[in-house]
């Protein structure tokens, strides 16, 4: 049996004719007695034991699924099939009682039942027989709030759910299968059972797959299903009778790393091995992402601090006030106050503008066509600090051309080939292309998809790596008449016996064909010639050359001078940024018949020297139009861009030099960093010290694979603390994640690693956020955490902008809320807990302010464009850097707050001044506020202290305006950056300020709440004042930030948040 696939779509499979009566056949031996078939059982576990497939040798599969070798399933077969339903596992089943529990009780909700438990017991029993509606009012609002915010919570997490949803959809899984005897690609989700399914290198496997066709070096990934990350190998023969064990079979969700095999599919969707785990598993687990887990944290610090006050406010009360100042308040009245604690230092704007920000990045992206697997890798690339990128098919187009040819006498561009010949006397002075054609040809692993055969070359599928793809469409195209190079009659004359397909280890592909001669009205080959056929890097296989080829056909040594004159030419093709292949063949004395493919393997490996270099091919791969401006704006981020390849060192620097990566004249090499690590002494360094001087120079350096193995821990402190343009040439897999293992391990950096082939998998899961290509391979989606389905790289610099400005505006919140919304409501609770005065805003005010106004106001900072130094600034230090650091508690507390609180209280105490009752009056007053005091009603007494509650309250509702519009910005001045117009337009700002404002109104003027809350309207001169004092604030931290501009080294700026 061949050990690979056919080799083209215009490959007829000999004796086509007879396959008729072969399928006549096998039915009638269906009617006989077969080997028996897997039971079905409804247990998952039963039914992955029964799995017997395995067991079977491959005539039996075939004969099991009804099935040819050769021609697949015809079209009839396939449509009964389908019956079956579609190849797709379902989800599992979500627990929606989780969710809900989730919704109710998550962010700051379970403080607000705590506050609602007591609020009800302070109405009934412990209001006594004249229990005050004010506390079931408050108990009311408290249960809306929860209501309202599970509700937000339940309807943000859909939104974003159904918006991810609607991007993987857009991910195109493909198989490719063999029906009707073509080779085609098909939708995963359509693979029915019996299909033939042709696997190779990077492929995921669609369904659960017998093994009946493999290359010598089959691999698999198994880590999904298994855990285990070694690499797993294939074979045709079952190796246990565990089929989660056997090395025969392919399952779903297992990739290919290695190799090509073709597979007869024996079960889809839901029937598959991992289709049963997921259905036994259960639900997924849910965690947090890392900004979540930020906003936990700070929920934890505020809400500990909350309780511990409203446990203090009643211990106060139990212990001093109840026996120091009895009548100053009862126990019922004592508990309302107390719960201001809970509600004045909670923001619960917080966990709302959290969850909104997750829809707002869901939408942005999903508009890019970005797929992000989870959310919180965008505030994550907020913080990378070093971006790894791969070249082919990421900073390059991926779109190969073969360009330039070349042979030890001449070398000539593909597009003036016919030309040449045409001006040569004699024709025969280039028959060494009938060689190169068929090396080209016949050594590749790419074909043709055969539902584009009616297409022009250009335009038809192929399936296979971007290079092998390029030497397809320029050998199918090349036709020479004079020299007999047909491609038709290539394939027609030669079959494949043998083929070690491209790793990156070796970094060459090697195929044994034999020359065939098929006697008319028989199918008997008869082989006579046989070559050895091997294309790959230069570097690797021209010191296994001992003859070259001249371009007329004849073979002469392979002297130094020829070597020489081959290097100089390989070097310049690199230099100009083409990759070049060798390509090289070696005639084989008769094969061995009935060779296993291991012995197989191993021989040709043993023959692989006494090559004859055919010649080189030069391969154009431009990079891609938006990579050098990408490129620029990540790397003014303060975002250092290496490029880790493994093409050679010449073609890498070049494309480097053109998209932006490398900039200096001067480019270091091995031999500088053992020079700077041998001067310097850096084993005493701290690991997360070891990065560049921020005013330090450009340096760069290209290192290549070889290098890398052989690198100290001193020599990666040079290469990590004092390189900005890095180049890794000709990189295996392991060597790629060990580069960015030891970036990690350094200076604090997040790193982030861009990539697209088999290659790229293991450095895309060793990295802190791994971004794929969507036009690359489904081992490289699946270890990515962004996929750009787009292959668009500009995304990139775009989603490091968003996970910035994520951040910057979820401290933006906590910056607005926390002055006013939590320090100001704090310190009215105080002066009534400690200091014995009326308390200047109810709990009513307190809980209504929190929940509306600002809730309303700081959803307009979410909605906040990116600030103009956003992008220029340096990247966050994950470890260090937090939401919540001392800067930001020094302009809450000691700053916008010191303003805010002394502003609002100050008006509390003007009114109380106009009706006669002076500071002294009101301070320290206990229980001496009762009728008679001043000679004051009680009940003039509560319409003054009502007044004075909402003089509070308005106060604090303007004030925000101020308070809002400074911390829109954190250097740059409002005149640059208003809301209405401009680059900084935020229409969600003055909506926001109206919202509020009516809510006031509402509040102050509404008869219901006037009647159960006790709200009132106040004097109209009560009302200017407050937008004097935010306008005050706002002029007081245009004068900061003005200090903080022109003085960047400045005490001030060193504060600044």
């Amino acid at each position: 049996m061949n050990s690979s696939p056919d080799l083209s779509k215009d490959e007829k499979t000999p004796g086509y004719g007879i396959q008729i009566g072969y399928r006549t056949l096998s039915i009638r031996v269906e009617e006989k007695e077969l080997p028996s078939r897997a039971k079905r059982s409804t247990d998952p576990a039963d039914a992955i034991a029964s799995i017997d497939v395995h067991l079977l040798n491959t005539d039996e599969v075939y004969t099991r699924y009804s099935c040819h070798p050769t021609v697949g399933l015809e079209a009839e077969a396939v449509q009964r099939r389908s019956k079956d339903g579609k190849n797709v596992i379902s989800p599992p089943p979500t627990q929606h009682w989780k969710k809900i529990l989730n919704y109710i009780f998550g962010g700051f909700n379970f403080l607000m039942w705590i506050a609602f438990i007591v609020t009800i017991i302070s109405y009934k029993p412990l209001g006594g027989s004249d229990p005050s509606a004010v506390n079931l009012g408050v108990a009311v609002l408290l249960m809306l709030v929860i209501i309202i915010s599970a509700t937000f919570y339940a309807f943000v997490d859909w939104n974003a759910s159904r918006i991810m949803k609607s991007i993987k959809s857009l991910i195109a899984h493909e198989a490719a299968v063999i029906r009707d005897g073509n080779q085609q690609l098909i939708p995963a989700t359509d693979i029915v059972v019996g299909d033939t399914v042709v696997l190779s290198t990077g492929d995921r496997v669609p369904a659960d797959l017998r093994i009946v066709a493999a290359s010598s070096d089959l691999r698999f990934d198994r880590s999904l299903l298994t855990g285990e990350s070694d690499m797993i190998p294939g074979s045709l023969d079952a190796t246990s009778d565990n089929a989660m064990e056997t090395r025969n079979l392919a399952l779903t969700s297992t990739f290919v790393t290695q190799g090509t095999c073709n597979g007869i599919v024996f079960a889809t969707g839901d029937r598959t091995v991992m289709g049963r785990l997921v259905k036994m598993s259960g639900e997924t687990k849910f965690k947090l992402t890392t900004i979540q887990k930020e906003i936990w944290f700070f929920t934890k610090v505020i809400s500990s601090v909350a309780f511990s006050m409203f446990g203090l406010s009643l211990l106060l009360f139990g212990v001093w006030l109840r026996t120091s100042y009895p009548g100053y308040e009862n126990i019922s009245l004592a508990i309302v106050n107390s719960i201001g604690c809970l509600t004045a230092f909670v923001p619960q704007g917080l966990p709302l503008c959290v969850a909104l920000s997750l829809t707002i990045i869901a939408r942005r992206m999903s508009k890019r066509h970005v797929l992000v697997k989870n959310l919180a890798t965008i505030e994550t690339l907020g913080c990378m600090s070093v971006l790894c990128s791969d070249k082919t098919g990421t900073l390059t187009a991926g779109k190969m051309v073969v360009e330039s040819i070349a042979f030890l006498d001449r070398h000539l561009l593909v597009s003036e080939i016919e030309e040449k010949i045409s001006e040569a006397p004699e024709p025969r002075l280039f028959a060494g292309l009938s060689a190169l054609h068929q090396i080209a040809r016949l050594c590749n692993g790419a074909k043709f998809d055969s539902a584009t055969a009616d297409r022009p070359i250009h335009e038809q599928n192929i399936k296979g790596d971007p290079t092998d793809t390029a030497l397809l469409r320029f050998s199918e195209a090349l036709s020479i008449p004079t020299l007999n190079i047909n491609t038709s009659a290539l394939l027609s004359s030669w079959k494949k016996p043998f083929e070690i397909p491209f790793n990156s280890k070796n970094k060459w592909m090697l195929s044994v064909v034999q020359q065939t001669t098929t006697t008319e009205g028989d199918i008997t080959e008869k082989a006579s010639t046989t070559w050895m056929l091997v294309k790959g890097a230069p570097d690797m296989l021209v010191k296994s050359c001992t003859t070259v080829m001249r371009s007329d056909g004849s073979i002469i040594p392979f002297d130094e001078a020829s070597r020489q004159r081959m290097s100089d030419l390989q070097s310049n093709w690199s230099s100009e940024g083409q990759r070049v292949l060798a390509l090289c063949r070696k005639p084989l004395d008769a094969l061995k018949p009935n060779l296993s493919p291991n012995d197989m393997e191993e021989l040709m490996y043993s023959e692989i020297s006494g090559l004859t270099l055919v010649g080189l091919v030069g391969i154009r791969d431009p990079p891609r139009p938006d990579v050098p401006s990408s490129v620029a704006i990540i790397r003014r981020a303060g975002v250092r861009v290496f490029m880790v390849t493994g093409d050679f060192k010449l073609t890498a620097v070049a494309i480097a030099r053109q998209v932006g990566i490398i900039t200096q004249h001067s480019v270091d090499t091995i031999d500088d960093v053992r020079v700077a690590s041998s001067e310097k002494h850096l084993t005493d360094v701290s690991p997360r010290a070891i990065k560049p001087l921020e005013d330090g120079p450009i340096r760069a350096l290209v290192l290549t694979g070889e290098d890398v193995s052989t690198l100290t821990p001193l020599d990666w402190h040079i290469i990590v603390g004092q390189y900005t343009e890095i180049v890794f040439a000709r990189t295996t897999p392991d060597q790629k994640m060990k580069i960015v293992e030891e970036i990690k391990a350094r200076g604090d950096n997040t790193v982030a690693v861009t990539g697209d082939g088999v290659n790229d998998a293991p450095a895309l899961k060793a990295a802190d956020i791994g971004v794929a290509m969507g036009s690359g391979s489904d081992v490289a989606k699946e270890a990515a955490a962004l996929i750009l389905l787009n292959n668009d790289f500009a995304s990139i610099p775009v989603a490091i902008e968003m996970g910035r400005l994520v951040f910057d505006n979820l401290k933006k919140v906590t910056l607005y809320l926390m002055p006013v919304g939590s320090y100001t409501e704090f310190m009215a609770v105080v002066t009534n807990v400690v200091f014995g005065m009326q308390i200047p805003l109810s709990s009513y005010l307190q809980v209504c302010f929190s929940i509306t106004n600002d809730v309303v106001m700081s959803i307009s900072l979410m909605y906040e464009k990116a600030e103009a130094d956003l992008m220029l600034r340096k990247p966050r230090n994950a470890r260090t850097d937090r939401l919540t650091d001392w800067r930001l508690f020094f302009q809450i507390y000691l700053f916008i707050g010191l303003m805010a609180w002394p502003c609002a209280m100050s008006m509390w105490f003007v009114y109380m001044d106009q009706q006669g009752l002076g500071f002294h009056d009101v301070f320290l007053a206990y229980n001496n506020w009762t009728g008679g005091y001043h000679n004051y009603t009680q009940d003039q007494l509560d319409q003054f202290v009502n007044v004075g509650e909402c003089i509070y309250y308005v106060t604090m509702v303007f004030m925000q305006y101020g308070n809002l519009l400074a911390i829109r910005n954190r250097r740059v001045s409002l005149l640059q950056s208003n809301p209405l117009w401009g680059p900084r337009k935020n229409i969600a700002v003055p909506i926001g300020m109206v919202a509020t404002a009516l809510i006031a109104v509402i509040n102050l003027y509404g008869p219901g709440l006037q009647k159960v809350f006790l709200t009132t309207p106040i004097p109209g001169m009560f009302w200017g004042p407050p937008f004097a004092f935010g306008f005050g604030i706002l002029c007081v931290d245009e004068v900061r930030k003005l200090i903080v501009r022109t003085y960047p080294k400045s005490f001030v700026a060193k504060m600044a948040w």
